[in-house]
């Protein structure tokens, strides 16, 4: 059974989405930005399925988020390196640390800790805004379509309703409880 694509819809969340697929995509990942480069290595520590780990590797290097280079030629064997792509999404998944640090975390405490070399203080991430600098919290925060929205769903009432002036994100739309 094929899953659904979300690859085409107007929504940067989706798209992403589509391209991560799944938990195993996720933690691979993670591995690469742990040191992590060799198949072998992947299922040792990932305890992954060979024909899985195959295909999420393939999907990410068709996605151009890491890129197979050999190291060994006989018999050929390669690693994976993040791209320029794929290392921009480390800060997707320091936020999803952070998010599970905070809310899922026993009691024993966060089982990883970042540290930023730069300061020396260990840290977490936040997403803040680009222009000031604060923390942004989604009831400080309103959604207007960008250029990139099909110009055919803009007079769709569902649209402009989503997409309301004023309407801050998390608030429940007119008529809903």
């Amino acid at each position: 059974m094929r899953r659904t694509s979300f690859d085409g819809w107007p929504c940067s969340i989706a798209r992403t989405a589509d391209l991560l697929g799944d938990a195993w995509t996720l933690l691979i990942l993670r591995e690469v930005f742990y040191g992590e480069s060799r198949f072998d290595g992947f299922i040792g520590t990932l305890g992954i399925a060979r024909n899985t780990l195959t295909d999420r590797l393939r999907r990410l290097e068709a996605q151009g988020l890491l890129h197979r280079r050999a190291y060994q030629a006989e018999p050929v064997r390669h690693e994976y390196l993040l791209t320029d792509k794929g290392r921009d999404l480390f800060g997707v998944l320091a936020a999803l640390g952070a998010w599970g640090d905070r809310w899922l975390a026993g009691e024993e405490g966060v089982p990883v800790v970042l540290h930023h070399t730069s300061c020396g203080h260990d840290t977490e991430a936040r997403v803040v805004c680009s222009s000031c600098g604060d923390p942004l919290d989604h009831r400080d925060l309103t959604a207007r379509t960008g250029p990139g929205y099909p110009a055919r769903l803009l007079d769709d009432p569902a649209v402009q309703d989503r997409f309301a002036p004023g309407r801050t994100l998390g608030q429940a739309r007119p008529g809903r409880p």
